[in-house]
């Protein structure tokens, strides 16, 4: 009994520790239970508060890290594994800075309106001219100024596509695949289908993926070849479709056009990569090394070049009609090829043209407006075509290659000219710019030829310098240049050129390049620059946009190599002047 009664009195003991009461009576014990009940819970509270702000910064570290691995990747991507193929000892290699432009509400409504207009376009197209070359939209019927190629639906795939007009492209592809035939007894100009047909199938593959597109490139391009069989490799520039009789018009005295032998090298080297097969590789890259070996100090070629001996003519020099597209491809085959040491070759060539185009360089008075001469022999012209006005574009693109100084040099210049050509569209009636201009001191600037058939060339430039720069003036130039196109050449039936700028008279033709470059251009002027990014894509000199691929092949082996290129992972001149009468 006495042991049970002393274990029932320890027990109640222990338990009054858990009355109130106890402590009501104890105060002191009281303070030391809330003092330690408070130190307790602030302990749990710092520990949680550790483990989260720890969770936090793991996260962060997490995220650093994915985000490291993806710039290694993205540089592996564009350089390649090797980087011994980059020569860091001539140039720093040229990552130029991204300039990331937001999309804004007036972006948006801009790109709508050029939406519209290529609907417009497309629409009068369709119901007027389809599966022919060209529209006609005041007599409202088809013309085949490109032996029936289909050229406005060819020169239109990307563009449909990356304006999302999905049903306006699937009814394009569907006609490509059941309608479109090269077997034809045609005379057809190599550069013009180079840069139309197979640079706008090529641009269709690389964006869709679609096989059917390769394919009819290849088919094109194999009826092509033929054109490069001269002594020295220098293409001829006209040849038969089906029979493949190739040989040159009979107006340039037999010989061969700058532009039309040098602008089909991003198409071919692209076709090359896509197909694994180095024979058009080779023929394109062949006429580079045949120039090479004659190239001048200054890097200007005369627009006229023997195909039997490989050398160049007496004749003019120019960056307008039948010279412009050469050097653009100079710059563009060496982005195409990722800038490695492959391609060095070509961005050599080019910034030697471009000291030569220094040279070219005048001002006018009183507007001080930068203007490119022509040269034949050693006399300078004060001319300068509208075509020329891709130059500031492209020394907008290619300045950022350049050691620092020198890349704000040209980025200046590209500055300078951009506004000269945009002067050729304000200083005319219809602010439309004419074919051509003369200069004079003390007047400034005249238009010569006046028609304006909707060419580009001002608006890609646009389109490049405010891709580059970010600069929003240029956007507003490309506004008011598509309201005067709206303004002066949009009819109920498509959009015309102009037969005269200052009177406003209309011609009959809308030309497939106004649907293929100028509103692409247009349209991506006011896109966010993730459209179509440059460090992805090269466009040609149709406006078609093309992945890049990063070579390694060897230099010397370039147009001769007889390595199989493996085909890319798969992927979702200049006009030499265009015909003036259409």
């Amino acid at each position: 009994m006495a042991r049970s009664s002393r274990s029932s009195l320890s027990s109640t003991n222990r338990w009054r520790y858990l009355s109130p009461s106890y402590y009501l009576k104890r105060p002191k014990r009281l303070a030391f239970l809330f003092i330690a009940f408070v130190s307790l819970s602030f302990f749990v509270w710092d520990r949680q508060t550790l483990n989260r702000e720890h969770q936090v910064e793991i996260n962060r570290l997490s995220e650093e890290l994915i985000r490291l691995k993806d710039q290694v990747h993205e540089l592996k991507t564009r350089y390649g594994e090797a980087t011994e193929d980059i020569d860091i000892d001539q140039k720093p290699i040229d990552v130029p800075k991204k300039v990331v432009i937001p999309d804004d509400p007036l972006d948006k409504q801009r790109r709508e309106k050029v939406k519209d207009a290529m609907l417009h376009a497309w629409t009068s197209y369709e119901k007027y001219a389809w599966g022919q070359d060209e529209l006609q939209p005041q007599t409202k019927n088809g013309v085949n100024s490109f032996g029936g190629l289909g050229a406005t639906i060819v020169d239109s795939l990307d563009t449909l596509f990356i304006m999302g007009l999905d049903e306006q492209f699937q009814r394009a592809r569907e006609w490509v695949a059941t309608s479109l035939d090269f077997d034809k007894n045609y005379e057809a100009s190599v550069f013009e289908t180079t840069i139309r047909v197979v640079g706008g199938l090529l641009s269709a593959f690389d964006l869709s993926g679609d096989k059917l597109f390769l394919e009819k490139a290849k088919d094109i391009a194999d009826r092509l070849l033929p054109a490069w069989d001269t002594p020295s490799g220098i293409p001829y520039n006209r040849i038969n479709l089906q029979h493949g009789d190739a040989h040159n018009p009979g107006w340039t005295g037999g010989e061969s056009i700058l532009a039309d032998s040098g602008t089909e090298q991003l198409e071919f080297i692209a076709l090359s990569q896509r197909t694994g097969d180095p024979k058009y590789q080779q023929k394109v890259e062949n006429v580079i090394t045949q120039l090479q070996k004659t190239f001048p100090a200054d890097g200007l070629l005369p627009i006229y070049i023997n195909p039997h001996t490989g050398t160049t003519a007496y004749s003019t020099i120019t960056f307008g009609a039948m010279g412009d597209s050469f050097y653009e491809y100079l710059l563009k085959a060496w982005i195409q090829g990722n800038k490695t040491q492959a391609v060095k070759h070509y961005r050599d060539m080019w910034e030697t043209s471009m000291k030569g185009l220094e040279s070219l360089i005048r001002k006018t008075t009183p507007s001080s407006y930068t203007y490119i001469c022509e040269k034949t022999g050693d006399s300078l012209s004060d001319k300068m075509d509208e075509l020329a006005c891709f130059a500031p574009g492209m020394l907008a693109l290619g300045s950022s290659g350049f050691f620092p100084g020198d890349n704000e040099k040209y980025l200046q210049l590209a500055e300078e000219l951009a506004w000269t050509c945009y002067n050729f569209y304000q200083s005319t009636p219809t602010k439309l710019a004419g074919e051509n201009y003369f200069f004079h001191p003390g007047q400034d600037m005249s238009v010569g030829t006046s028609w304006n058939i909707l060419r580009p060339e001002t608006v890609e430039s646009l389109f490049y310098l405010w891709r580059l720069t970010g600069n929003k003036t240029y956007q507003e130039w490309g506004w008011n240049i598509f309201q005067a196109f709206e303004k002066n050449s949009r009819i109920e039936s498509g959009y015309v050129g102009l037969k005269d700028v200052n009177s406003g008279v209309k011609d009959n033709m809308m030309q497939s390049f106004f649907l293929a470059e100028t509103l692409k251009y247009l349209y991506l002027l006011f896109s966010p620059s993730s459209v179509i990014p440059f460090d992805e894509w090269v466009f040609n000199t149709e406006a078609h946009p093309l992945r890049i691929v990063t070579r390694h092949d060897k230099p010397e082996e370039s147009g001769g190599s007889k390595t199989q290129q493996k085909p890319p992972q798969r992927f979702r001149a200049r006009k030499e002047g265009r015909s003036t009468d259409k």
